[in-house]
């Protein structure tokens, strides 16, 4: 590369600048296309500072280095070591202040330049027939672009020799190529514009121009429609190829997993008739272990405390849901999904004495308030009412709306109706046979299944959550949390907080420190009802499950001594009186248990 010179009073270089434009800071960089170099001769000699060291020419997009050094970026690219301190090249950011003062330069019009007389390969110099502007480096393709001296060809026919930009004017007034402006139609006038003027008014396609431009516009919007279907239908079947390709993958995926879904399903089946084997083989021994624990517990085996079936109450034609004793008249009474009560003597004829009905759906819940003589019940209907019988005449005298949700569970103590339902308990005031609404227990986390009232305190269940309420007070003095899903069930000893759980557990607290004592397992279903027998000697707990078993634990060494199984579904209610076990299940019955 050449080294700059001057020439005719200007500055000639060796052009390298093929495009060069203002970047977004203000900033001039200088770009060099694959094609012939455009001219470029400099006003004024350019400084030395301004030239790379290893082209010797002008800065064309000056870079730094990471020796400090500035060259041009394609110079510093192609070249291994820096010439001044011979460390290696490698480009760290654009020297923009390099850049700005080489675009700030004025050089010459490149249609003002000219190759030099001396025949030098791509070394120009000023033209004195061309343009006489200089402008500044960084704006010269604004100046070229409406240059006058700038080369152009005639509009009507490339033979015609070449032109300046200001002669255009006047050559098309002398060109004797015109050519009508109909002639994509098929109209093959050529002429000046002279006869140019004088053929528009006989050209025959002159009068139909505005439907040849219609027809032109719509055949345009036709076209576009037609390359935009193109596309379309192109990116249609993209799309089905790579969709076809999805569903071979998803197939041969499919086929895969019921390979292994079939490799599965028989281990499982052999794995199931193996764990048959050993739950047989288990339940032999942990029949034994009971009968030795038993033994050992009690001392000699003694028939009269082992709990065995004495009887059963059918009746109902549903599951029956929940159970309540009357013991001063030894009644019993169960609800059902048949929308009844039913009224049982425990005493002398263990028959039913009454079915009450008016209910409107499923009886849930049942209590006996008061001084023993009244008796409510909740029916799951769309009002989701509590209805308030007499016990000693077994008529009904009065209804209420208690809730917007079912009501899970009813208790009564010191003269309250407490009824559990979504996420709330309702305190009421009985007050003769009806009910006024005292207060709204709130800030419970899901249903209420579960409600035990015991001495001054009331016990809620909800899910994973046991509150403990001051009945005098009603505020909340204790949280007991635990684990399995929702309480269902919860039972009070003298020494022991009980409650059974969705997933088959059942969680005991010492009642006194609230703490946890024991997790007793057993049940393979949720445990939906516990109930307490206590004597001198011992406490017991019932637990009735989904797994239609009966489980009978001792608090003393927290221990299952008995498992029931009787009934043909899941046992929902339990109640006791005079030592007397009764329980309610889906198999539509009540069954007593005595030892």
């Amino acid at each position: 590369m050449s080294t700059p010179r001057r020439s005719d009073s200007a500055i000639s270089v060796r052009s390298l600048h093929s495009e060069s434009s203002m970047s977004l800071r203000s900033t001039f960089s200088l770009h060099e296309d694959e094609g012939e170099p455009d001219p470029l001769v400099f006003a004024e000699q350019p400084s030395v500072k301004l030239c790379c060291q290893l082209c010797c020419s002008v800065f064309k997009d000056p870079v730094i280095t990471t020796c400090g050094h500035t060259f041009c970026r394609r110079c510093a690219l192609t070249s291994e070591k820096c010439p001044v301190d011979n460390a290696k090249l490698t480009v760290v950011v654009n020297n923009i202040a390099v850049a700005e003062q080489i675009g700030e330069l004025f050089i010459h019009c490149k249609y003002g330049c000219r190759l030099c007389a001396n025949g030098k390969p791509a070394t120009f110099e000023v033209d004195p027939k061309g343009c006489p502007f200089t402008v500044k480096l960084s704006a010269r393709k604004d100046h070229e672009a409406t240059c006058d001296y700038r080369p152009v060809r005639c509009p009507n026919n490339p033979n015609c020799p070449p032109l300046l930009k200001m002669n255009m004017e006047g050559h098309l007034k002398e060109c004797e190529h015109i050519k009508c402006p109909h002639s994509k139609y098929g109209c093959a006038f050529i002429g000046n514009q002279d006869t140019y003027e004088t053929h528009l008014e006989m050209c025959k396609f002159e009068g139909l121009k505005e439907f040849l431009q219609q027809t032109d516009d719509r055949f345009h919007e036709m076209q576009v429609a037609l390359t935009q279907k193109d596309q379309e239908i192109s990116f249609l079947r993209s799309m089905l190829g790579k969709l076809s390709e999805k569903i071979e993958q998803l197939e041969k995926n499919l086929e895969m997993k019921f390979d292994v879904l079939d490799e599965n399903q028989s281990k499982l089946s052999e794995d199931l008739m193996e764990f048959r084997r050993d739950a047989s083989m288990l339940n032999d021994e942990l029949s034994h272990i009971n009968a030795r624990l038993n033994m050992g517990i009690l001392g000699s085996y003694d028939p009269q405390q082992i709990f065995k079936c004495k009887g059963t109450f059918v009746g109902h034609q549903g599951p029956v849901w929940c159970l309540c004793v009357y013991s001063i008249g030894d009644l019993l009474f169960s609800g059902s999904s048949d929308k009844t009560i039913k009224v049982w003597d425990t005493c002398t004829t263990y028959k039913c004495q009454k079915t009450l009905e008016g209910h409107d759906g499923i009886v849930l819940a049942l209590c006996i308030q008061g001084i023993a003589t009244r008796l409510t019940d909740h029916d799951a209907n769309a009002e989701f009412r509590i209805q308030v019988w007499d016990i000693p005449t077994l008529q009904k005298v009065n209804t209420i709306r208690a809730h917007d949700n079912p009501v899970c569970t009813l208790v009564s103590s010191h003269n309250m109706l407490f009824s559990g339902s979504l996420k709330a308990i309702k305190v009421w005031d009985i007050v003769g046979t009806d009910l006024k609404l005292k207060k709204e227990l709130t800030g419970l986390n899901h249903w209420v299944r579960a409600l035990v009232a015991s001495q001054n305190y009331l016990y809620s269940g909800s899910y994973q959550t046991i509150k403990i309420w001051d009945i005098r007070t009603l505020e909340c003095i204790h949280v007991l949390q635990t684990s399995g899903g929702s309480v269902y069930s919860i039972a009070v000893t003298n020494h022991h907080i009980v409650c059974g759980t969705y997933e088959n557990l059942i969680h005991v607290w010492d009642i006194d420190s609230k703490e946890q004592v024991r997790t007793l397992t057993g049940h393979v279903g949720t445990v939906y009802a516990l109930a307490v027998i206590s004597t001198p000697d011992q406490t017991k707990v019932f637990s009735a499950s989904y797994d239609r078993s009966l489980r009978v634990w001792s608090m003393d060494n927290m221990i299952c001594t008995q498992t029931l199984l009787r009934h043909q579904g899941s046992v929902t209610a339990l109640a006791v009186s005079r030592g007397r076990l009764f329980s309610g299940a889906v198999d539509s019955t009540v069954k007593v248990w005595t030892c």
